[in-house]
């Protein structure tokens, strides 16, 4: 029987984003643990204390800062990154204060998790797996297809993502992101 991974708590309310994150984590050797707010994310740890979190910062039941403070609590050595697509100076600084090991902005890739988290020794990838889609593509990708189910309203879809139109508008307009 195969040896099981690291665990590793993904909080996030985006189940597009939290899914395929999940499985590109999954592929690079960790026991994915989905959260989908903070209150799910609690209890995961309560049940069973992960030795990752990567927490997202605004989520339903709560922010990641207070599951920052949570996961700390109840267990000191929880290595926690928070991950977010509203990125402040002042938040960054809370929630390395709260124990938080890294704080980076969406979108960022597998690797840049991996290396946030202290680089290539937390988990092993494996070889037999196809490479995973980078982050900037998945958002990439995720953006296109709200735009479609908004059959190309852009003011529609970005009251939908939460962002600014013009940033939504500024996105989609790139060339699609390799692997």
């Amino acid at each position: 029987m195969a040896e099981a991974g690291p665990t590793l708590l993904l909080a996030d309310d985006d189940a597009v984003f939290r899914s395929r994150l999940g499985a590109a984590l999954g592929s690079r050797g960790f026991v994915v643990l989905p959260a989908a707010d903070v209150t799910e994310a609690l209890a995961i740890a309560r049940n069973d204390s992960p030795e990752f979190a990567l927490v997202d910062l605004r989520m339903p039941g709560g922010t990641g800062l207070d599951l920052v403070r949570e996961l700390r609590a109840l267990d000191p050595a929880t290595a926690i990154v928070v991950l977010t697509g509203y990125g402040s100076i002042a938040t960054a600084l809370e929630a390395v204060r709260l124990g938080a090991r890294h704080y980076l902005t969406k979108p960022a890739d597998v690797d840049e998790i991996l290396a946030a988290f202290g680089g290539d020794s937390v988990a092993v990838e494996r070889k037999d797996q196809p490479g995973t889609p980078s982050l900037d593509l998945v958002e990439w990708e995720h953006l296109n297809r709200v735009l479609t189910d908004c059959g190309g309203n852009l003011s529609e879809a970005s009251r939908r993502l939460g962002i600014h139109r013009r940033s939504l508008q500024r996105k989609v307009a790139r060339h699609r992101p390799s692997r």
